[in-house]
């Protein structure tokens, strides 16, 4: 569970998604940019994704969803097949600052199977060579900066924490040979 103070939760929140208007709305043009002018019926638009899923779970009487919601290019089937084909080769951060985040707020709305297992084979697979760098030595010299760069927020953080943790082991054994 995250907190409502949570700046990864409020990011991607914030991430745009595409929708695509199933009925028309007064005076809601302001949305892409056409002030005062209704949207139209079938008007695709990236709103936030907080924004998005309202839109899309919300029915007014008589009508269906005001929009349907659609997967955002950094969970698209090209990018599905690239992770299918090596997931340590894709930029993660390229697709998303916050690609599992998205990804797992996406999959509470659809019930995509292969993705579970495609982003699960993912973090698994990119988890072993995170750990691995960030308990390398260089890693601990600065030269794990490189690496990070196409490492998500969530990526990032297990990264940080591996390095820190091999950190404190190496002192905690150095003080404990000294007495």
């Amino acid at each position: 569970m995250t907190s409502y103070y949570d700046i990864d939760a409020i990011l991607t929140d914030a991430q745009k998604v595409p929708c695509t208007f199933e009925i028309s709305v007064p005076n809601l043009g302001y949305l892409t940019g056409n002030v005062g002018e209704d949207m139209k019926k079938g008007t695709k638009v990236e709103l936030p994704l907080w924004l998005a899923e309202m839109l899309a779970v919300s029915q007014p009487a008589g009508a269906g969803s005001l929009a349907t919601l659609d997967l955002p290019t950094a969970l698209s089937q090209r990018v599905m097949n690239a992770l299918k084909a090596d997931p340590k080769t894709v930029d993660l951060r390229a697709q998303a600052q916050h690609f599992y985040n998205i990804g797992a707020r996406m999959l509470e709305l659809f019930e995509e199977e292969d993705m579970v297992e495609i982003l699960t084979d993912t973090f698994k697979q990119r988890a072993a060579e995170i750990a691995d760098q960030a308990h390398n030595s260089r890693s601990a010299l600065g030269e794990g900066a490189e690496f990070t760069k196409g490492l998500d927020e969530t990526e990032r953080q297990l990264f940080r924490a591996a390095h820190d943790g091999s950190s404190a082991t190496k002192r905690w054994f150095e003080t404990a040979n000294r007495t």
